[in-house]
């Protein structure tokens, strides 16, 4: 595999980057990394996800300028550390740091993710493989890709399946993509005493779902009689946010609290909280939200 050119101000590429066998695996892997971390990529020549990520890997190095060292195994000549290491498909990526392996992934990633991985090895020296994950997952989303973040989460759960930050943002992502079933199949993994915003998010959003009516012709109709008629109001924002438009949901919730704020023990008020949680705390629905809600009681 061709090596990309060095960066400017970094060792040479035959410094950061090398192959090895399983007979200097002690001495170039861990050895090495107890002084500098080391990522070790286990592939074949006949794999193609491998060399769509050999390069990313090369690039990422070679831009840490030092900071980290890639180490490349040919399982087909050299399959005992990978056995060692239980590779049942490969690329398969380990990052070893004090003699011993840190963090990993398995397949072909995106190059940000990728770089990502490499960076944070080159930062903090690995640090825990969860959050390792976890910030894989984070960063995913930020960039737009829900199915790196699923696969993220879901490697942090096959190592810790009760980790409740896991369970969360994956529930979540199946709750956000309408697949209520798959979500509440997730939280089922949680801990009784799980603590987690995306937890509750999802919990609120189901409980929101379970309670929503199929129609909204009804109440619609309803308060085109009569607007001051709550009762259907409330029904109509529960089988909105039944939809998924928590949005329209909230401005019903409120145009009833504006109208009659006491009506049914606050029934309107509890509903919208719901809805908020739902969302999330930062989202544009939970903070449009508070500040008409807050605009309407201390007018």
């Amino acid at each position: 595999m061709t090596l990309i050119g060095a960066t400017q101000g970094a060792p040479p590429a035959g410094d950061l980057i090398k192959d090895t066998t399983d007979a200097s695996f002690i001495a170039d892997v861990v050895e090495a990394s107890k002084t500098t971390p080391v990522i070790v990529d286990f592939w074949a020549t006949w794999c193609g996800p491998c060399r769509q990520l050999g390069p990313a890997l090369e690039k990422a190095v070679l831009a840490a300028k030092g900071a980290v060292k890639l180490v490349k195994v040919d399982i087909d000549k050299n399959p005992g550390y990978a056995g060692q290491l239980r590779v049942q498909s490969i690329p398969a990526v380990f990052a070893f740091v004090d003699g011993r392996p840190v963090d990993g992934f398995m397949g072909a990633l995106p190059d940000s993710q990728v770089k990502a991985f490499v960076d944070r090895l080159a930062k903090d020296g690995g640090g825990s493989p969860i959050d390792a994950l976890l910030d894989m997952a984070r960063e995913s989303l930020e960039l737009g890709d829900p199915g790196g973040a699923a696969q993220a989460y879901a490697q942090a759960l096959q190592m810790e399946p009760q980790n409740a930050k896991a369970i969360g943002g994956l529930a979540r992502l199946y709750q956000q993509s309408g697949d209520l079933e798959r979500a509440a199949e997730v939280l089922e993994m949680a801990p009784p005493d799980a603590k987690d915003p995306d937890i509750d998010a999802v919990r609120a959003a189901l409980a929101l779902a379970a309670e929503a009516p199929s129609e909204t012709a009804e109440f619609e109709a309803r308060l085109a009689a009569d607007p001051d008629d709550h009762a259907a109001r409330l029904e109509l924002a529960k089988a909105l946010a039944g939809a998924g438009q928590l949005m329209e949901a909230a401005d019903q919730l409120l145009e009833s609290i504006r109208r009659d704020r006491a009506w049914n023990e606050e029934a309107a008020r509890k509903q919208l909280l719901t809805i908020f949680e739902a969302a999330g705390p930062m989202s544009d629905v939970a903070k449009q939200g508070r500040r008409k809600l807050s605009a309407i009681l201390f007018s």
